[in-house]
């Protein structure tokens, strides 16, 4: 009998337990009075700065802002690269981190929520010989192709382009003077990153979309050390705002001092996946 009670005792100081952790998130994000969140420089649609009232702008900063309205506390910004968003969540310097592409690698560093947008693989080209082809097609070394290294981008062209010339550059700019300059064929590269280089530069080409369509999940990345509770609150926020669209509208609302439209987005391709 006296193992039965200290059993259920044990049971339900773990539980008390647990439910005070749940909260201990909510509650020091709450306290402290600021969501914080990685900002990367000249990365439209997703953040921009503007260099004379430091103000961000971008969808990222708009969903990040629409969550730190929920909690009532104010959003902060902190200066950061694609490379160390994810060390930033690790090190607990920010409470979370936007348009993450969801990869088992990555997967392995911090835990993932719900898929805020789905965005596609794609090239950038000038060269009309490209559009409508299959992977399989331009996975052929008559073809040569940039990317940025270590990107995602990167692991799908070593997943799919094997067999293809490929040419691998610190930086994305580095990658679209490749092509600009006739070093590569194309670019690849994302949908969203796409649209918005051939707009900015038109010389670049345009964006095309091999099939079949290679959709990736967007993702919030969280420390996987935070409780479930915040751990659940981001993930049902992500997967909420995506079905009723309002993922969809702040993306659509980014694009549009480029003149890009839905109307501008490739035949089969969705947010929502």
């Amino acid at each position: 009998m006296l193992k039965t009670i200290l059993a259920g005792a044990a049971v339900a100081l773990g539980l008390m337990s647990s439910a005070v952790q749940a909260q201990s998130t909510v509650d020091e994000i709450k306290a402290r009075g600021v969501l914080r969140v990685p900002g990367i420089l000249n990365e439209v649609p997703y953040f921009s700065k503007d260099p004379r009232t430091g103000e961000w702008k971008g969808f990222v900063i708009d969903m990040a802002g629409d969550i730190a309205k929920t909690l009532d506390v104010k959003l902060e910004v902190v200066e950061s690269s694609w490379a160390n968003a994810i060390l930033d969540v690790q090190s607990g310097k920010v409470d979370m981190a936007f348009a993450v592409t969801a990869t088992p690698t990555r997967a392995l560093s911090v835990w993932f929520s719900e898929p805020t947008y789905f965005n596609s693989f794609v090239l950038v080209s000038a060269k009309a010989e490209l559009e409508g082809k299959t992977w399989a097609e331009l996975n052929n070394d008559q073809y040569t192709f940039a990317v940025d290294l270590g990107s995602a981008q990167d692991l799908i062209a070593t997943q799919y382009l094997p067999k293809a010339n490929m040419l691998r550059f610190k930086t994305r700019d580095e990658a679209i003077v490749a092509v600009a300059t006739g070093k590569a064929d194309g670019l690849v590269n994302t949908m969203l990153n796409g649209l918005v280089m051939t707009k900015k530069t038109p010389d670049l080409g345009k964006v095309v979309v091999p099939t079949p369509v290679l959709s990736t999940p967007s993702v919030v990345a969280i420390n996987y050390g935070a409780d479930e509770v915040w751990k659940s609150f981001v993930s049902g926020w992500a997967a909420y705002n995506r079905r009723i669209g309002n993922n969809q509208t702040w993306i659509v609302n980014s694009l549009e001092p480029f003149g890009i439209t839905l109307d501008d987005m490739p035949e089969g391709f969705g947010f929502g996946g």
